[in-house]
């Protein structure tokens, strides 16, 4: 049966992140949401039957899962008000330690994915004079420590993102980028942390690297998070929006501090540096 009511899809629904509740907000709002997420049965429950909801596969990496869903969403509209693309992971493992092919994944999965998606439903969007929210992050444009594949994904994602904006503006199209702060959801918990090699310069401060919390505790709650960015797409906001924990002052330090404040800031959150290069004396 044809949806006549709004539309949006979000990437990225299981439990634990911050897609249910962009999901749920939207629903709430009236449209009608395509969740989606590569294990469906991940997507809690409370979704999966919730009314105005369709849960599909959706695997961003791979172009046939993309197409599939593509066509699945084409079975029920021809326009998309809303795309949000949300999938994601993290990487924590310092740069000289971590393989070109993990690093491939990473963009594969954190930046050509989100150009997969706007490819494969550029015209419903079009069709829609809709609206793309891309989810990055503060982090491409603060250098946190042993994230730094994580932050070239969405600094990548940043410079793309602001340029789709200018060239989808004369089609009708919005393109927001949410530089996204401190959330509380499972992203510290979900990070891929490899195995160190047993030559790697950090072995010694490996205990302090993947010394993560649970939730970050300067995230907001996913809902907050989410009513908010539908509220900006509603107001008909575009280009960047700094939102989450902790967004807004960092995009005030960016432009009050020099780097090398930024820098102690980001070096005070861990104490591995000293540690480091008290360890790495001893082997000179």
């Amino acid at each position: 049966m044809a949806i006549t009511r709004k539309t949006c899809l979000v990437t990225g629904c299981s439990a634990g992140g911050v897609g249910p509740a962009f999901a749920e907000a939207f629903r709430n709002k009236g449209y009608h949401v395509f969740v989606t997420a590569r294990t469906p049965s991940k997507v809690p429950e409370s979704l999966r039957e919730a009314a105005n909801v369709t849960v599909i596969a959706l695997d961003v990496t791979n172009l046939e899962s993309i197409a599939s869903a593509a066509e699945e969403v084409r079975k029920h509209t021809d326009r998309l008000d809303v795309l949000i693309n949300n999938a994601g992971l993290g990487l924590n493992m310092p740069g000289l330690d971590t393989s070109i092919e993990e690093a491939k994944k990473l963009f594969d999965l954190n930046f050509f994915g989100v150009l997969a998606m706007m490819q494969a439903f550029g015209s419903m969007l079009v069709a829609a004079r809709g609206c793309v929210v891309n989810n990055s992050s503060v982090g491409s444009v603060f250098p946190f420590a042993f994230s730094s594949i994580y932050n070239a994904t969405k600094a990548a994602l940043n410079q793309a993102s602001e340029t789709w904006r200018l060239e989808m503006a004369p089609l009708g199209v919005r393109v927001i980028t949410l530089v996204t702060g401190g959330i509380a959801t499972k992203f510290f918990v979900n990070l891929q942390t490899l195995t160190f090699p047993e030559n790697s310069y950090y072995n010694c401060v490996k205990d302090i690297i993947e010394d993560n919390p649970e939730e970050n505790p300067y995230g907001v709650k996913p809902e907050v998070f989410a009513q908010d960015v539908l509220n900006r797409v509603e107001k008909g906001a575009t280009g960047k929006q700094w939102v989450g924990g902790g967004a807004s002052i960092g995009r005030f330090a960016l432009w009050l501090l020099p780097q090398g404040v930024i820098d102690m800031m980001i070096l005070s959150q861990k104490p591995w540096s000293k540690k480091l290069a008290q360890e790495h004396l001893k082997t000179e």
